[in-house]
């Protein structure tokens, strides 16, 4: 698909029409990141600012605010009961949002305890293309003990019971 575009010099030119969702590159935004800002609309008002008689003070402030507490619910991709009695959860991740490791940060706040494992696509993934720390470390920041790549290990299944099977009552001290 192509669109015409007119340019201060008169002349139409004949450009293909970008699909920026799945765009290689937005020259707006890598100029923006090149000169410091996350994109291009605050690359654009900067240069506006610059144009008046107010100074240019580009995020040099940090406000605190509250985030008013709510009920929310977590649904685990997967459910195991183990062998003890207890519940192993497994929860796979292609890519983990910051949304995504936040929800999790607060489950585990929530409910101490519990046996969450994460199984990533690849554990090594940065959390950004800045970050230094990986899918990996963060969770075990978090507190989740187990990770693991692609397939759930066989050490978990093994903790856990079998179909058919009656896991051990942890709570009965005498039959």
């Amino acid at each position: 698909m192509t669109y015409r575009q007119k340019h201060s010099n008169g002349i139409i030119y004949k450009v293909m029409k970008r699909n920026h969702f799945h765009s290689t590159g937005n020259s707006k935004r890598a100029n923006a990141l090149k000169h410091g800002y996350k994109s291009g609309l605050e690359l654009t008002v900067s240069e506006q600012i610059k144009q008046t008689e107010y100074e240019l003070r580009y995020e040099t402030e940090t406000l605190n605010y509250v985030v008013p507490e709510r009920k929310a619910k977590y649904t685990p991709d997967f459910v195991f009961i183990k062998r003890n009695g207890g519940t192993m959860y497994v929860e796979t991740k292609g890519r983990w949002t910051t949304a995504d490791r936040t929800k999790m940060k607060h489950v585990l706040q929530s409910n101490p305890g519990i046996d969450i494992r994460m199984v990533f696509q690849n554990p090594n993934q940065k959390l950004s293309k800045t970050s230094p720390t990986t899918y990996e470390a963060f969770a075990r920041k978090l507190g989740i003990q187990h990770v693991a790549k692609k397939d759930i290990p066989a050490e978990w299944f093994a903790e856990c019971v079998k179909t058919g099977e009656v896991p051990a009552d942890p709570k009965r001290f005498f039959s």
